[in-house]
């Protein structure tokens, strides 16, 4: 939705007429995706969004040349035909970034349309003036998304589609670019996708985002996929087959099929286990969908569950019951892990066809089944609670949108109240969160907890299926750890505003301290004396400087210096200013205009400063992007960082497109970690090859030997990535070496 949006075809020379043509193919294939869905009069409307949106758009083209009109009817058949909205949020669609990049206003579509369309087409319109130089313009515009969510979900499903588009079509762009966004789509909007329900698309945006942000991984895993596909498909249908016919003797309507998973979850699997791609045991997943009324679902799918189980071996731990406690995105099927031919294992999930159509499309289709579900929709509920959060005074934008990534967007767990309710809470929520989430009054009084009778600390983090008593004290009072302990929005809002609380009547006894030294001086309390002394100690706000005031870090002795005009305080004259400038000179060259790429160790290396982070330790070779720091000038990340996509998602703009030059000279500190088998001369071996025959330097080496295994941790400096690399595959070559893994020194 960028201005500097993307597309589909990177070379693009087609003439006019074709371009016409092409274009009108792809409206008459949204009026196809959306012919059941057409009432009156509906066909008309379409069709003047349509023309209002191509002529307005008429002389943009997209970065690969393509008239950019294209785009917004890509996001409506999206909108349409993969998440199953209809003729509104079509209409929203086509409009999406006529009111941001065109003369359009939203008078006209509301005059055009309704107030409806217009809102949710306010919604998806950017914020194009954030006050806040500081905040991310990223998170700003997310809060703005989420606001209009809580009001209509439209907005974010369309949102969706649109990031959806600019995925699928990110080549065009530069590699900066690529990068910003792929990190914002994995940080934000797959896991939005995923909460909506949208499994599908989440899985896409995954995928594309990190065919981008770990393009050899994702290269080399897809060749791996095509390569094993012959003998997969085999092995489902040796698994299927007695399945088949069980069910059939059985009487179900079912339809059965294996499909695989997705790329980003087996490269998930493999760097969370440490196990290469063969060692990745469900590489897909047999799906069971029944047709059941809506009264047998449930039974048909517990009796289809024990004859699988009846023809295979299930793992006790892998069963997952989302029958009885549906996920809060409405998510509802029962998966299980059983021991197929071969000693594989299998996941296979089972549900109803109503079930699969709630996950493949998410929100739409839980509307859809709304009417006569017998709770208060789950969604209701958790846009109940964004609804709360977003409504409180504290603005910090960055702040607010990790909150609402651990709050929102986390997988959930289910606890019980002593009576036996149950609430619903992230993964990763402690006591103290589930007592903010019975009320924000037991909250602020929680000394601690008994879970399933047992007394747990504040901190005690809750597990599903755990029931919690809560104990309050009315001599307690909430402190600053207290931000530590808890993850859910809602207490992190609560504490804060305790806090401050508490601070505002500790300040209270501030105020007379200043008042009555005022007015020894001659100098009248008033609010312009408060804010020249405000200033004066650096202080945000008044409230900090009475607090400062009243627990005596501030006593007021610098009074004298000030001089009275009436009785009006002038701030004493400054000193000359200290040099501290020169030190941002140097940083400044480390922000080269945006088209040019910035080299480390090559020609311009002299000019900048920079530091390699710590917490990815980057070495010559490896992916990397720029990163401008306040204070710091440039920091060298690699893409793969376990911080790049939280930097790269909130402050894209600070992004700098780095390489490396080839420079011998300098050696990185680097590590690997080896496991093998713990054979007599076997860390003579490994030094032997490091040292005499790769002649490198070994900064440190620990070596632990346990029940007949090794694991070797080695530091050592190597000049670039090839170099190591060349270490990794010579070290698995010697005998009785299982793996060489490259680890961040930071962490060894």
């Amino acid at each position: 939705m960028d201005m500097e949006t993307v597309a589909a075809i990177p070379k693009y020379n087609l003439t006019e007429d074709q371009e016409k043509r092409l274009i009108l193919r792809e409206y008459r294939a949204l009026l196809r995706s959306l012919k059941p869905k057409l009432k009156h009069g509906d066909k008309e409307l379409i069709r003047s969004a349509f023309e209002m949106a191509a002529d307005a758009h008429k002389t943009m083209r997209r970065k690969s040349g393509e008239p950019y009109i294209l785009h917004p009817l890509a996001v409506a058949r999206i909108c349409s035909e993969e998440i199953g909205l209809g003729v509104r949020s079509t209409i929203c669609a086509l409009l999406h970034d006529t009111v941001e990049d065109t003369d359009i206003t939203l008078e006209d579509i509301e005059r055009e349309f309704s107030s409806e369309i217009a809102r949710i087409v306010d919604g998806l319109t950017k914020i194009s003036n954030v006050v806040d130089v500081n905040a991310s313009r990223q998170a700003e515009n997310f809060k703005k998304i989420l606001l209009t969510l809580t009001d209509d979900p439209r907005v974010i499903l369309i949102k969706l589609a649109d990031r959806l588009h600019n995925m699928r079509t990110l080549d065009s762009m530069k590699r900066e670019k690529q990068l910003k966004i792929a990190s914002e789509t994995v940080y934000v909007y797959a896991p939005l996708a995923h909460r909506m329900g949208l499994y599908t698309i989440k899985t896409e945006l995954e995928d594309l985002a990190m065919k981008y942000l770990e393009p050899e991984e994702y290269r080399e895993i897809a060749r791996k996929l095509s390569e094993t596909k012959r003998e997969r498909s085999r092995y489902i249908n040796e698994f299927v087959k007695p399945l088949k016919d069980k069910l059939e003797k059985g009487g179900f309507n079912f339809d059965i099929y294996g499909r695989p998973k997705s790329i980003h979850s087996i490269w998930n699997k493999m760097r969370k286990k440490g196990v290469a791609f063969e060692e990745v045991y469900d590489l897909f997943a047999i799906r069971v969908i029944l047709d059941s009324p809506l009264e047998k679902e449930k039974e048909e799918c517990w009796k289809v569950y024990s004859m699988i189980t009846d023809e295979y071996n299930p793992s006790p731990e892998r069963l997952r019951d989302w029958l009885s406690n549906p996920k809060s995105n409405g998510y509802e099927a029962l998966h299980t892990t059983v021991m197929g031919p071969q000693g594989k294992w299998v996941e296979v999930q089972i549900r109803s066809k109503r079930m699969n159509e709630i996950a493949e499309k998410g929100l739409a289709a839980h509307w859809k089944y709304k009417e006569g579900a017998s709770d208060e929709s789950r969604f209701d509920k958790w846009f109940q609670q964004i609804r709360e959060v977003l409504n409180t005074e504290d603005n910090d934008s960055i702040d607010f949108l990790q909150d609402f990534k651990t709050s929102f967007l986390a997988e959930e767990i289910y606890v019980y109240t002593p009576k036996g309710d149950v609430k619903m809470l992230p993964v990763g929520s402690t006591s103290l969160d589930f007592a903010f989430s019975i009320h924000s009054a037991i909250g602020v009084q929680c000394i601690g907890a008994k879970v399933n009778h047992k007394l747990v600390p504040l901190s005690h983090k809750l597990r599903s299926g755990d029931q919690v008593e809560i104990i309050t004290s009315s001599k307690q009072k909430p402190n600053e750890d207290w931000l530590g302990i808890v993850v859910t929005a809602k207490a992190k809002t609560k504490i804060k505003d305790a806090l401050k609380e508490e601070k505002r009547k500790i300040a209270d006894e501030g105020k007379y301290i200043v008042q009555r030294k005022l007015e020894n001086f001659g100098a009248a309390y008033n609010q312009h004396n408060i804010d020249v002394l405000t200033a004066f100690y650096k202080l945000s706000s008044s409230l900090d400087f009475f607090y400062q005031v009243s627990v005596r870090n501030i006593d007021l002795k610098e009074l004298h210096e000030f001089h009275l005009l009436g009785d009006r305080l002038e701030p004493p004259k400054p000193p000359k200013p200290v040099v501290e400038a020169r030190l941002g000179d140097t940083v400044t060259p480390a922000i080269p205009r945006k088209d040019t790429e910035l080299i480390i160790f090559g020609e311009s290396s002299d000019r900048i400063v920079y530091t390699l982070a710590n917490c990815c330790k980057p070495i010559p070779g490896d992916d990397v992007f720029g990163f401008v720091s306040i204070g710091k000038g440039l920091t060298i990340h690699r893409t793969n960082c376990p911080n790049a996509a939280q930097l790269m998602a909130n402050y894209g703009h600070r992004v700098v497109k780095t390489k490396w030059a080839k420079n011998k000279e300098i050696s990185f500190l680097t590590g690997v970690r080896i496991v093998g088998m713990d054979d007599v001369g076997v860390i003579n071996k490994i030094t032997n090859l490091i040292s005499g025959e790769l002649k490198l330097n070994i900064n440190a080496l620990t070596i632990e030997a346990k029940d007949g295994l090794f694991e070797g941790n080695i530091r050592i400096y190597v000049h670039d990535k090839e170099e190591l690399e060349e270490l990794v595959s010579r070290l698995l070559q010697l005998n009785g070496i299982h793996s060489v893994v490259r680890y961040d020194t930071e962490n060894a």
